[in-house]
């Protein structure tokens, strides 16, 4: 909403240029839209000139790059000389970082100077007409850090507009929007299904819909039901699920208890996002088997908010020493997660007392993260700093393993009859979540998508959703989204709400 606000005065300027101009205001020449791939971005552009009513030139910034000399210079000079003649209009240049990038980067590789020419020519154009002439220039872009910072100056693209992946709220209008298109049966719950897609960006919601409707028609079914829904949301996060794919018995049992771990701490501990489903089908490439939650659109985290969730990543391993007596290597991804967030806590967010109020997150690209500046040093503190914050962390990790440990001993019944209830169901809905653990102490939204749906546990193909893309950006980062919806718990995101055991020797895509 925010976004669409802010271009709206472009549409009232192509409109009513006089509106502005009789008080002595001038619109920004050019309007620089930023945001994640899948956000929106060309279609708010193409929105923009739809609601005007002027013409709409697009082209993408690769377009402007050839391997000869002079070509993308002249394809600029081409492109704003049509549109002055065809004004008022918007130009719209697609990936501008294409052509766009800091000048002075890598100048020995091909082609560098082709590229800069192309930019200094589209500089001049941008200073060699007004905004009164009705020429709006428009670019995308999903990274700004590598932009040459005159493009950026006012004058030029002076107004930059972030496009955000879409809150719960807009995730749920989106997809009202795109079921008006297919034949949806009475039990689908958009607000339901928009709880369970958080990250996702709009090309990824359409591509659900379409995932839906192809499961459906596999059916042979007359409309599409919520179930379809379900699966293409797993089919899409998780990839196909591999019921045949061969695991022992011994295995298999391993995988249960390993679930049965991270879903047991998540719904006792008070800061995790509530879970939902549990599953030990294996999915995609490497996921034998995983836990789905409903995480909330958050975007601070406190100290024992990021304990809490770092315990739920530890509660399959330490299922596997209490029940087995030792670990096994599915718990890779985890250990990976949790230790990128101890990491983050000690060095980026100031969360331990013996290091301080001190934050070592600098950029590799220089503070503005658009220039060639390289850090002096590798790392700003001594020796001694460095010990102590790898001691820090390692006191961190063992602390919540430590108190996941205390809680599955502490339920440990719990922890059997969950594990038997998987081996034999194969995959667990929140029905049933309540039924073997109680009630949630600390509450949570299963309750509605509990109360939303006719069977108490799934069979199906059922995934694990997505993590919120938000929050404070910070080096590791894996910029998502997803972008990966598994979630790695990258310093400075939002910490993953589900979690999934690794298969022997494999990698998942979000695993560095």
């Amino acid at each position: 909403d925010e976004a669409k606000e802010e271009v709206v005065e472009v549409v009232d300027f192509l409109k009513d240029p006089e509106k502005f101009t009789k008080l002595g205001g001038e619109l920004p020449k050019g309007v620089l839209l930023v945001g994640q791939p899948g956000t929106g971005k060309t279609l708010m552009a193409k929105a923009v000139a739809g609601e005007a009513g002027v013409p709409f030139f697009s082209l993408s910034g690769s377009d402007f790059v050839e391997m000869f000399v002079g070509v993308g210079a002249s394809r600029v000079r081409d492109l704003f000389k049509k549109a002055k003649e065809e004004a008022p209009c918007i130009i719209f240049i697609d990936e501008i970082d294409a052509i766009g990038r800091s000048r002075g980067r890598n100048s020995m590789v091909g082609g560098n100077d082709e590229r800069e020419n192309t930019l200094n020519q589209l500089l001049s154009e941008m200073d060699g007409f007004d905004s009164d002439k009705g020429v709006i220039i428009m670019a995308a872009t999903n990274r700004p850090d590598v932009l040459d910072q005159a493009l950026l100056r006012p004058g030029r693209f002076d107004r930059q507009i972030m496009i955000d992946k879409p809150d719960r709220r807009e995730r749920e209008m989106i997809f009202g929007v795109h079921v008006q298109d297919i034949l949806i049966a009475d039990d689908v719950n958009l607000e339901m299904l928009a709880g369970q897609t958080p990250g996702f960006a709009g090309a990824e919601i359409a591509n659900v819909c379409n995932e839906a409707a192809l499961l459906a028609a596999r059916k042979d079914k007359e409309a599409i039901g919520m179930d379809d829904f379900e699966q293409s949301i797993d089919r899409v996060i998780g990839g196909l699920e591999k019921k045949n794919k061969i695991i022992s018995p011994e295995e298999r049992e391993i995988i249960a208890y390993h679930e049965s771990g991270h879903a047991i701490v998540g719904w006792f501990f008070e800061h995790t996002d509530p879970v939902v489903k549990v599953s030990i089908v294996p999915r995609g490439m490497a996921a034998l088997g995983y836990s789905q939650s409903m995480p909330e659109e958050r975007y601070l985290y406190s100290r024992q908010a990021l304990l809490d969730r770092m315990a739920m990543m530890l509660g399959g391993r330490v299922a596997e020493e209490i029940v087995f007596g030792e670990v096994t290597t599915g718990a890779q991804n985890d250990l990976q997660r949790i230790t990128k967030m101890a990491y983050a806590m000690v060095t980026d967010y100031g969360m331990s007392e013996r290091v301080g109020n001190v934050s070592f997150n600098l950029s590799s690209n220089g503070e503005d993260g658009g220039g060639d500046e390289q850090p002096m040093f590798e790392k700003p503190y001594s020796d001694d700093t460095a010990r102590a914050i790898d001691e820090e962390v390692k006191a961190i990790v063992d602390e919540v393993r430590d108190r996941a440990r205390e809680l599955l001993e502490e339920k440990r019944d719990l922890l059997d009859a969950m594990a038997e209830t998987l081996l034999e169901e194969e995959v667990i809905g929140p029905e049933t979540l309540v039924d073997l653990l109680g009630e949630r102490p600390h509450g949570g939204e299963y309750v509605a998508l509990r109360d939303g749906q006719s069977n108490g546990h799934a069979t199906g193909e059922h995934g694990e959703s997505g993590e919120p893309q938000q929050g404070v950006d910070a080096e590791g980062e894996p910029a998502a989204p997803p972008e990966q919806h598994e979630g790695d718990g990258a310093p400075g995101s939002a910490p993953a709400e589900g979690t999934a055991l690794r298969s022997r020797g494999e990698k998942s895509d979000d695993d560095e």
